[in-house]
């Protein structure tokens, strides 16, 4: 019998100050992104705002993030604010040859909405979007919808008429478990250039074009799709304890051996705890135990299949 999982409760619009507005502006914002982004950058157009990652040239994660255009010159990409300024110097690096600017926009705030989306998208004159990853935007404000079971939709914008929004710690955690159940696991400074994006599952949620030209990284990154070399996967697990493991903390078997390493985690009650961790996937097809500080670790579904999926394919679903 498959776990039954109780459903997140998201009741409040909540503040995510984990989550920062790096903007790429100028003529040459779209050209400079496609040399440096997994992303086919023209599919971002204001309409969908598809996942994307950057890479070391060995294939490696610095950081992956949503794609959201704003104007024909201007995007933003939303990422982990720990890899916010990180990011912003190593992609200057390489703007100075474009007509670009990079900009860490700390003015730009981040709120989560799931039952409450309506009423907060009017409030800033925004239509709320119905499919996943589809956006909208004016002057004020943007919103895109995330994907998960869960309706739940991200909001940035720098309009004052947020400053009352909650910054409670029962929402974000809401939020974060309602992340991990979605299958969404947001790269920190802690575990940088460490994963090739496969292993966090991202051409499985769109975050890779197969079909675009190089990219800093792309190489590897086909690579390791084309012929099939992953041998770690990004799974969705559970462990009785009253403590949350922390980012990089081992999930070891009966003889110690390491086989995976938590990326995400969070409190689904007071003895149980959700996360997301890469794991050998040798372990998991042979259903392998595996512990977390004497805790037994139990596997748990993913809402979405391990294949690829194309974020052109996503673009053109958002048409029909």
């Amino acid at each position: 019998m498959p776990t039954v999982i109780p459903s997140t409760t998201i009741t409040d619009n909540v503040r995510l100050d984990h989550l920062a507005a790096l903007d790429v502006k100028g003529a040459d914002a779209e050209k400079f992104l496609q040399g440096q982004t997994s992303a086919q950058v023209s599919l971002a157009n204001g309409e969908f705002a598809p996942l994307t990652c950057f890479c070391t040239p060995k294939g490696r994660m610095l950081a992956n993030a949503q794609l959201l255009r704003l104007n024909a010159e201007h995007f933003r990409l939303v990422l982990s604010a720990s890899l916010a300024p990180l990011l912003t110097a190593h992609l200057k690096k390489f703007a100075a040859f474009y007509r670009a600017e990079l900009i860490h926009d700390t003015s730009v705030t981040f709120i989560g909405a799931s039952e409450n989306a309506s009423a907060l998208a009017s409030s800033l004159g925004l239509t709320l979007p119905e499919k996943d990853f589809a956006q909208c935007g004016n002057d004020q404000a943007s919103v895109v919808r995330l994907p998960g079971t869960t309706s739940r939709w991200l909001f940035c914008t720098t309009d004052t008429i947020l400053n009352d929004t909650i910054d409670d710690q029962a929402q974000q955690a809401a939020w974060a478990l309602e992340d991990i159940r979605s299958g969404l696991a947001w790269l920190t400074e802690a575990q940088q250039d460490q994963f090739l994006p496969q292993m966090l599952n991202w051409e499985a949620l769109g975050g890779i074009s197969f079909k675009k030209g190089c990219y800093t990284g792309q190489e590897v990154v086909a690579r390791a799709h084309f012929r099939g070399q992953v041998k770690k996967r990004l799974m969705h697990a559970s462990l009785n304890t009253t403590e949350l493991p922390g980012i990089g903390a081992n999930l070891i078997t009966e003889q110690d051996k390491t086989m995976g390493e938590v990326v995400s985690s969070a409190k689904r009650d007071s003895n149980t705890v959700e996360l997301l961790a890469v794991i050998n996937t040798k372990a998991a097809e042979e259903d392998m135990p595996l512990y977390w500080e004497g805790n037994l670790l139990t596997l748990l579904p993913l809402p979405y299949p391990i294949e690829r999926l194309d974020p052109e394919q996503l673009a053109m679903a958002l048409k029909e």
